[in-house]
């Protein structure tokens, strides 16, 4: 460790899901004796968010099942505690229960909220809005899906296709208004024909229009700018995320769109930001990446750098990115979305069972694996080849 990391003597993380988890644990693995403090805003110890749309949905996990593993008596776990301000002045935490807790070390692990249509100025005063985000939200919906019901959801991204695929699974009538096609920016035109081919023979409805809006106090309808309106016995917003950073306010940070790092997740030499609130260097500026993988990712970074400092290595972002929906795994490395047509490596035009890879005039950009095993090392070399 650095000298000015052996000054730190408490560490406090602030967000106890992933992110914040890796951050204590890699603390404690690379040596760290200090005292380190968790601080989660849930009343649930760390748990894997994508398990949430995919088997705690389909029924077949329990909360239990997905729970991470648990990090050692050694780390003081304060669950149900919210950080309503900081001082890095005088380096104290306030908290929502009226304690302050001072630091010597900060690592801003407190991740994202669901977006809301609201927050986009697309739903009337006072409509009734449902997002998706944490454990509550997918246990509500589990018990809404029981009985065939209706479900409208707005949004066709990944998190909305992957709702859209448990609620078919569970017999729902599924409709996805949204702006664009299903899919296209996230992944690109080719495997989101793909997924959105598998998706309608599924039954599910695509709505396309470019002005959406929520009304409706106590039930909730999905307007279009045409006059167009959708009801259902669930309505879910599924519009993207929004990074938690308004507990930094005042504290002269660059949050705006997330909490803006150096390669190595550093805000200053004492304080460090790790996953969907982190907007690391990228091309044309800093962007978050909301991913599981990224999070990880940042968080064994940002940990690191507390303790080494320069010495540290910074992030090699690996690209990887995964998800199951209509009968589709699709395991991704490399840039995404993928622009035009791939390279298919094994399977054919029409089938389920494809590897496939993108190049541009000198490399490999991309490589995916549908319904294919392929370990992660061959797909990641697939996507940077010569």
């Amino acid at each position: 460790m650095t000298a000015s990391a052996t000054r730190l003597r408490h560490i406090a993380v602030v967000g106890a899901s992933l992110a914040g988890a890796v951050v204590a644990d890699t603390l404690r693995r690379n040596g760290y004796d200090g005292r380190i403090t968790l601080l989660g805003a849930e009343p649930h110890a760390a748990y894997s968010r994508p398990a949430l749309s995919k088997g705690v949905l389909a029924g077949t996990e329990e909360p239990g099942d997905i729970a991470l593993q648990p990090l050692g008596g050694d780390i003081d776990q304060r669950l149900n505690t919210r950080v309503l301000a900081a001082d890095l002045q005088a380096r104290r935490l306030v908290l929502d229960d009226g304690d302050d807790l001072a630091f010597d070390g900060l690592a801003i692990t407190t991740g994202a909220r669901a977006r809301r249509l609201a927050d986009l100025g697309a739903a009337e005063p006072g409509a009734r809005e449902t997002t998706f985000r944490d454990l509550d939200d997918a246990l509500w919906l589990a018990r809404e899906l029981r009985g065939h019901c209706r479900v409208v959801i707005v949004g066709a991204g990944i998190l909305g296709m992957e709702l859209a695929s448990a609620c078919v699974d569970h017999g729902a009538e599924v409709t996805i208004v949204d702006r664009q096609p299903p899919l296209l920016a996230q992944l690109g035109e080719y495997l989101a024909d793909l997924v959105a081919a598998a998706a309608r023979r599924a039954g599910v409805r695509f709505v396309c229009h470019p002005s959406i809006r929520l009304r409706g106090v106590t039930s909730p309808i999905v307007e279009l700018g045409d006059g167009r309106q959708f009801e259902g016995d669930v309505i879910l917003s599924a519009v993207g995320c929004t990074p938690n950073v308004e507990w930094l306010a005042g504290t002269g940070l660059p949050a705006r769109g997330g909490v803006q790092v150096d390669a190595r997740g550093r805000v200053l030499e004492n304080i460090v930001a790790a996953g969907d609130v982190a907007a690391f260097p990228a091309d044309g500026g800093h962007r978050r990446t909301p991913l599981w993988n990224s999070a990880l990712e940042q968080a064994r970074t940002a940990a690191a750098a507390l303790l080494y400092g320069d010495g540290a290595p910074p992030l090699n972002p690996a690209g990887y990115f995964w998800t199951e929906q209509f009968g589709l795994t699709i395991k991704v490395c490399g840039k995404l979305p993928a622009a035009g047509n791939p390279h298919i490596l094994d399977g054919s035009p029409g089938t389920s069972e494809l590897l496939l890879q993108w190049r541009d005039e000198r490399s490999a950009t991309t490589a995916a694996a549908v319904n294919t095993r392929v370990p992660i090392g061959k797909l990641r070399a697939l996507s940077r080849a010569s």
